[in-house]
């Protein structure tokens, strides 16, 4: 009875005998017969000592001068050079776990396996053996190949190393073999590992430390080991995408300052910040400076809710199951169970296990979406502060704004105290700079406070890197940015003017000054989108609305495109759009749940099929939707989006033309939204809308954001509607209409004095001194319009059937063009 686990030995087939030598040749050999493992770590690094039966005179290997079509000669793999010697044996770099029957497995780690003539032996990184097998003849071992080694589940990644046996049969014309000595080595054979091997041709090397790091950080005196990016994730990394990484890395490192061990990746969307991350943390899991050893073990990504999944979905796009999968903390998975290196979890399901999170040692965090930590009071922030993880990242594809409170909270949060305490902050740099751009600040000021933009701009460099899309121009197709105004309908205009004209009658309504103001902006907001969501349930309770409601009972429940004209625009787009480029989809954007109501109704009655992503979709849902939109035969024609929730770090490259629908008072989440499809992976040409009713609200909103000038945090905010009080002068601005002839202000506002047919007037560019960072192009500013195109009503034809708008000739009154090829 047969009680051990070990292979049976009975149905092994018996090795093919091996073939007689010649006669009259003087092969050497050793003394007594030894395993192909012994006999090369001999070669390679046995001790001569430690084998006393060895001939340590010589060992014949074969050389060879010509091709070499069987394998004979000594191959290569990469930089490392395999040898040949007597007895055959191959061995292949593999990833092993426990034998389970689970569909998707968890690798333990990485390993060698060396498949002899008879047997098999698997080795750990160390080199220790952890199980052994018989070979089988009818198994070919190959990559990509599954099989059993002890208890041992294996899959074989690549060959590391093969050993050939040499033979008689050589063919003369076309290899001339000779015999030669080799002195055995000293230095003891190490097991290569998957990552140990010299990748620099396929991949490329990350920085060494420098003598100061070492003299701090290799107390152990280890050996000083080459990390290099593995060829698998170099090969598909843009040139300024390995600028990246290699910057993160040194920052994380500690390799600039001691006082550095955190990086903020503020790149653009687009531009593979996942992608940068995902290849760091990788590099940091199997690899390290010192003796090879990895220098992180667990990793914590913290990231919207919307998108967990996708970060998931890209780690085994880039990585592969059998290498690493990380672990989605949900409903399902909890903290503690946590498998793997690698945990990516949501902002709010961090807040909810923050007692589990912070029991685990965690050797890096990355924060997507990073500029959330904007503020330091709020509860995740301080969550995320008190982990013991010096060994932070945040990516944020948000342009850093003027607000230098925020921008010191999220500098302190990477790498506290560089810039000081809160305090040394803003008496060293704050005050100095804000005070050197007041209008009537005499030119000591000015250069007090330039020359301290100019230390803060040095500082944070070390650790702060941003690039704009201008690195993509020669990857992406052409993008067309267009913003179109749109005349409001005569309901329209009736219902604007009765709540402009209710500022007269604000004190019998009984509002408070703040409450009033923030009330008419927002149902100034809702006709410029459809007149009928002013006609809701709720509207009887509110004074306004309930006087609105009696007198236009009319067209109560009226719902109809018609009402709006950029309903009308949308729904004439959509109807050219199937005529005219029927494979093509679109992306309907909106920063209002109600409004994408209407819109979702549109299509439905329309005849077209959509899906819909906004804050109620669920996050386990989000990225199956973004993904089936996104197949190249996809029956979806319209995606709708949410702004808010859906409008941060997703993929529609599925769309080529997207419509910003209405805009938010907070520029940074527009320019999210209208990133979504002008990304890596988009093969088509792209028209990027944004929709205005010109000379309302959305106008005055859009020059805002334009001149970089916001109203109160109450306007962003609608839980401090108690601070939104208005001066007179900006009550003026922006609660009035404009219905000049061609009812756009803000080609007025450029002074310019085009013909408005599509040229584009040139200025030169304005020049800064004081400034924190370059401007980037993706922040429009008022006088870069006139580097745009501008056409005025009647707009030409040929054109609006290029943008798809030829059948709102009627409604569209002016357009701002610009295309980059």
């Amino acid at each position: 009875m047969r009680r051990s686990k070990a292979p049976s030995f009975k149905n092994v087939e018996k090795p093919a005998q091996r073939p007689k030598l010649e006669e009259g040749v003087n092969y050497a050999s050793p003394e007594v017969k030894r395993g192909t493992s012994a006999v090369l770590s001999l070669l390679l690094g046995g001790n001569e000592n430690d084998q006393p039966n060895v001939n340590s005179q010589s060992c014949d290997i074969l050389e060879n001068k010509g091709d070499d079509p069987k394998g004979c000669a000594n191959e290569k793999n990469g930089d490392f050079t395999i040898p040949t010697i007597s007895g055959e044996s191959t061995i292949f770099n593999v990833v092993y776990a426990k034998q389970s029957q689970r569909k998707h497995k968890v690798w333990e780690g990485d390993g060698t396996l060396e498949v002899g003539a008879k047997f098999m032996t698997l080795k750990d990184e160390k080199g220790k053996v952890i199980g052994t097998a018989a070979c089988s003849k009818s198994k070919v071992v190959e990559e990509g190949s599954r099989l059993l080694v002890g208890s041992k589940e294996v899959e074989v990644i690549e060959v590391a190393s093969k050993n050939f046996e040499a033979t008689k049969e050589v063919s003369p014309d076309k290899q001339v073999v000779k015999k030669r000595k080799i002195s055995i080595c000293k230095k003891r054979f190490v097991t290569p590992s998957l990552h140990s091997l010299d990748r620099s041709k396929s991949g490329f090397l990350l920085p060494e430390p420098n003598p100061e790091h070492q003299w701090n950080f290799n107390k152990d005196d280890l050996p000083v080991t080459q990390v290099c990016v593995e060829g698998h994730l170099a090969r598909n990394l843009r040139q300024h995408q390995c600028i990246g990484v290699t910057f993160l890395y040194e920052c994380v490192m500690g390799f600039k300052s001691n006082d550095i061990s955190g990086a903020i990746l503020a790149d653009e969307m687009g531009l593979g910040k996942t992608l940068q991350t995902i290849t760091l943390i990788w590099t940091l899991l199997k690899q390290g400076p010192y003796g090879n050893k990895p220098v992180v073990r667990k990793v914590l990504v913290v990231t919207p809710s919307s998108l967990t999944m996708n970060w998931h979905k890209e780690f085994i796009k880039w990585l592969g199951r059998e290498k690493l999968v990380p672990y989605v903390i949900d409903s399902k998975n909890k903290p503690q169970d946590m498998r793997g290196p690698v945990m990516i979890i949501s902002y709010e399901m961090f807040v909810r296990y923050y007692d589990d999170i912070k029991n685990i040692s965690f050797d890096l965090l990355v924060c997507d979406e990073g500029h959330r930590l904007k503020n330091s009071n709020i509860r995740t922030t301080q969550l995320l502060r008190s982990l013991n993880c010096p060994r932070r990242i945040l990516l944020t594809g948000t342009p850093i704004q003027n607000d230098l409170k925020e921008f010191y909270t999220l500098v302190d949060f990477v790498n506290p105290n560089i810039l000081g305490t809160a305090l040394d902050f803003r008496i060293g740099f704050e005050e100095p700079i804000l005070s050197s751009r007041e209008p009537f600040a005499d030119d000591e000021v000015r250069l007090k406070g330039e020359e301290c933009a100019a230390d803060l701009n040095r500082k944070t460099s070390l650790f702060l890197l941003r690039r704009t899309k201008e690195v993509l121009d020669d990857y992406l197709p052409s993008k067309c940015e267009l913003v179109v105004f749109c005349k409001l309908t005569e309901l329209q205009r009736e219902i604007y003017n009765y709540l402009i004209n209710a500022l007269i009658d604000n004190k019998e309504l009984g509002y408070s000054e703040g409450l009033f103001h923030f009330s008419v902006l927002t149902n100034l907001k809702k006709v410029c989108n459809h007149p009928g969501l002013l006609f809701t349930k709720d509207a009887e309770e509110d004074v306004l609305l309930s006087k609105i409601n009696n007198s236009f009972r009319d067209v109560r429940g009226n719902f109809h495109a018609e009402n709006s004209s950029k309903f009308t625009v949308v729904c004439n787009f959509l109807s050219e759009m199937k005529q005219n480029y029927p494979r093509e989809r679109v992306v309907l954007v909106s920063n209002s749940t109600q409004t994408l109501d209407l819109l979702e109704k549109l299509v439905a009655d329309s005849g077209y099929t959509s899906c819909r992503l906004d804050g109620s979709t669920p996050a386990s849902q989000r990225a199956g939707i973004v993904e089936k939109f996104n197949r190249p035969n996809s029956p979806i024609f319209v995606f709708l989006l949410s702004s808010k929730a859906g409008g941060v770090g997703l993929n529609l490259t599925g769309a080529s033309r997207l419509i910003l629908f209405d805009s938010d008072w907070n520029p940074a989440t527009d320019l999210q939204a209208m990133s979504r499809i002008w990304r890596d992976g988009q093969k088509t040409s792209v028209y990027i809308y944004r929709l205005l009713t010109a000379g309302t609200i959305e106008e005055k909103i859009y020059q805002r954001q334009i001149n970089k000038q916001g109203l109160c945090d109450g306007i962003v905010d609608p839980q401090k509607t108690t601070s939104i009080k208005l001066s007179e002068e900006e009550v003026k601005d922006i609660f009035s209409y404009c219905e000049s002839r061609d009812d756009c202000s803000t080609h007025e506002m450029l002074s310019c004095n085009c013909s408005r047919n599509g040229e584009i007037p040139v200025i030169e560019e304005e020049e800064r001194t004081c400034q924190l960072m370059k401007t980037t192009k993706s922040v429009l500013k008022m006088n870069e319009l006139l580097q745009w195109e501008h056409h005025g009503s009647p707009v030409n034809p040929s054109l609006l059937s290029e943008l798809c708008l030829l059948k709102s000739e009627d409604i569209v009154n002016f357009i701002f063009r610009n295309c980059k090829r």
